[in-house]
C-alpha cells in the first residue's frame, strides 16, 4: 500500500500522513515474506519481522484505545499491555493475520485521534502530560524506528536467501 506524500497544507494532516507513510513503510517490510522467514530470529531479542508488526498494532492500541478512549483491556482489540507481549506471536497466526490485526488497529486509531484536537491533553503516569500533536508525533517516531528495524531484518533474510541460491 502506497500513501502519497503531504508536505504542505494543515499540520494534522501532514502529521496524519507521515504516521500512514510509516505505517505502511513497517507494513512493506514484511510483504512476499515466507511465514518462516517472517519469524526468522536474527537477533537475541524478541524482534523479528512479524513480531515489528504485532508490537506496532499494540501500540496503536496501547496509545489510543487504551489512552486516549479511556478503554479497558478487555474492551480493546487485541493485547494492549505496555510490555513484551507485544512482540507476542502465537504460533497460528500468519503474517497476512497479524498485518490484517495492524491495519485494524491503525485505523481504530484513526477514528479515536479525529475525536481530539491536537492541543488536547491528558495526564500520562510515565510521561505527563502529553498532547494528541505528541501522540502523532511519538507514534511517527515509533514507526519510523520499527520500519528502520524491519528493513535490516529483510536485507539479512534476502541476503541469505541469495547466498543460498549462489
Amino acid at each position: 500500500m502506497s500513501v502519497d506524500r503531504i508536505t504542505d497544507g494543515a499540520e494534522r494532516s501532514i502529521l496524519e500522513n507521515m504516521l500512514d507513510r510509516n505505517r505502511a513503510a513497517l507494513i512493506e517490510t514484511v510483504r512476499g515474506l515466507s511465514e518462516i522467514d517472517a519469524r526468522r530470529k536474527l537477533v537475541p531479542s524478541l524482534t523479528t519481522p512479524i513480531s515489528l508488526i504485532k508490537h506496532a498494532a499494540g501500540a496503536e492500541r496501547i496509545w489510543f484505545q487504551r489512552f486516549w478512549a479511556g478503554l479497558d483491556e478487555s474492551e480493546c482489540d487485541g493485547y494492549s499491555n505496555r510490555d513484551v507481549g507485544t512482540f507476542a506471536v502465537a504460533d497460528d497466526e500468519t503474517l497476512v493475520d497479524v498485518i490484517a490485526e495492524f491495519e485494524r488497529a491503525s485505523e481504530r486509531s484513526r477514528v479515536i485521534a479525529a475525536r481530539f484536537d491536537l492541543d488536547d491533553t491528558k495526564h500520562n503516569p510515565r510521561e505527563g502530560t502529553v498532547s494528541m500533536r505528541w501522540t502523532l508525533l511519538s507514534m511517527i517516531e515509533e514507526f519510523a524506528r520499527h520500519a528502520g528495524h524491519g528493513d535490516i531484518l529483510r536485507e539479512q533474510i534476502d541476503a541469505g536467501r541469495t547466498a543460498t541460491l549462489r
